[in-house]
């Protein structure tokens, strides 16, 4: 008998889901649902056509619809998903009725998190996610003059630099001290800030959004400072589990709010599978439960969903999550802890940090880079890094999350080999300079 596997979603997860079910069992009737007009698009692109960074919206489709068609897989658009009925195995779906399934793969998502002030039924203020309403929204841009940016995740510090770009005069309110407090220290965020300063950005750290004001649109926002004019709000809290569904159907949730997944990534319920911004994963080194990681992340998550509802095997590991972004000029990143997660963590650490360069000096367009290492006293195991420059930084965040996971230590690193070739590698690799530098602070503590 053919087996059924219903997934929901269609974003990253989704479609990985979707693609690995068939990369086992190509005869399986995979049935993907979406309240949305497309899947397998890239939201991470958005901001940067709204910077003009990007030319065009239709370079962040993945693939044409056709091309899940001819894939066999049957995607179904508009298509809510309103309940899950784990014992009965079916799914609600509106306007279609029940659909039974032999294995289900949640993939729902992430939600913003509702800011909590009056006004947050007002036009005008807007949320990254959906690339159809990016699109209208893009041809509102063109008129505003004056926008606000609501929180610096990293979906805020982009969002901040594509409308300084745009040439919108554009400020950014967050209750913290720096952008991205929760997990970038303030020294990796300094350049960032001044160069946002040289856009034109205004920022309002320590300041709390209290209300959106207008009538039937937002025409300013009222915050802990003051009242600041806004033709356009961009909200940019952050992500929550959209877990809705599997909640209702019993499935268990983590301190996250996220589905608590095993390294198949099943549920706590038999034969559903969940991936993505809905489930929560343990971070590697810690151990505590991580919500809301990157496009990456979800794809390989999804693809590990569907290969094991569709009976094959593989498994997902803890994460060390290396992270960066455009942020400005500059490029930031880093792998696991960083000195302020560490701190409130409680964990102990030996930091090494050295100002370096992405080229030889001599070769045009030499940029600079900042490595700053984490690591464990007595031992020296690497915990954590963080970086900031004009290029190289994703390659270096890569290499420094496996060496995290392996358990290299400031000694290896700082014996290491690296590329020297002018156009690509300086001859004193910053990871280099950074290991020497943390081993010479463990030696006088």
């Amino acid at each position: 008998m053919t087996r059924r596997i219903v997934v929901v979603g269609g974003g990253a997860a989704g479609m990985g889901a979707a693609g690995g079910i068939k990369a086992v069992d190509p005869g399986c009737e995979v049935t993907v649902y979406t309240g949305f007009d497309d899947v397998a698009y890239s939201p991470c692109g958005i901001p940067y056509v709204h910077g003009k960074e990007i030319d065009s919206f239709e370079r962040l489709f993945l693939a044409s619809k056709q091309a899940y068609v001819d894939a066999g897989i049957d995607v179904h658009y508009k298509a809510d998903v309103t309940k899950v009925d784990v014992s009965r195995k079916v799914v609600e779906v509106a306007l279609e009725g029940e659909v039974s399934w032999d294995t289900l793969v949640l993939a729902t998502g992430f939600n913003y998190a509702d800011p909590g002030v009056p006004g947050g039924d007002l036009g005008g203020l807007y949320y990254v996610k959906n690339i159809r309403e990016a699109i209208e929204w893009d041809k509102v841009l063109d008129a505003v003059k004056s926008a606000v940016v609501i929180e610096a995740s990293p979906l805020g510090v982009e969002m901040v630099t594509a409308l300084a770009h745009r040439g919108i005069e554009t400020h950014l309110v967050d209750p913290s001290p720096w952008p991205m407090s929760e997990v970038a220290d303030p020294d990796i965020m300094e350049p960032v800030e001044e160069s946002w300063r040289e856009l034109g950005v205004i920022t309002h750290f320590n300041t709390t959004l209290e209300a959106f004001l207008g009538d039937d649109r937002v025409q300013a926002v009222q915050t802990s400072e003051g009242e600041i004019k806004a033709d356009l709000v961009v909200v940019c809290t952050h992500k929550e589990p959209n877990n809705t569904l599997g909640v209702s159907a019993g499935l268990k949730i983590g301190s996250t709010g996220g589905f608590i997944v095993d390294e198949r990534m099943a549920t706590s319920a038999p034969g559903v599978f969940a991936a993505g911004d809905c489930t929560e994963i343990p971070n590697g080194l810690t151990g505590v439960p991580l919500q809301g990681l990157t496009g990456s992340h979800a794809y390989a998550q999804g693809k590990t969903a569907g290969i094991n509802a569709a009976g094959g095997s593989r498994a997902y590991s803890a994460v060390y999550v290396p992270w960066g972004t455009a942020a400005g000029k500059w490029i930031i990143g880093g792998a696991s802890l960083g000195e302020t997660t560490a701190t409130a963590l409680g964990i102990p650490y030996v930091v090494g940090s050295a100002q370096g360069i992405s080229r030889a000096r001599y070769y045009p367009g030499v940029k600079p880079v900042k490595v700053k290492l984490l690591a464990e006293p007595g031992s020296l195991r690497l915990l954590g890094a963080q970086m900031v420059g004009g290029e190289g930084i994703k390659e270096r965040a890569d290499f420094l999350a496996v060496a995290i996971k392996f358990g290299l230590t400031l000694h290896d690193l700082a014996t290491m080999e690296n590329v020297y070739s002018p156009a690509i590698g300086a001859l004193n690799e910053p990871i280099v300079v950074a290991a020497q530098s943390g081993l010479d602070a463990a030696r006088k503590s």
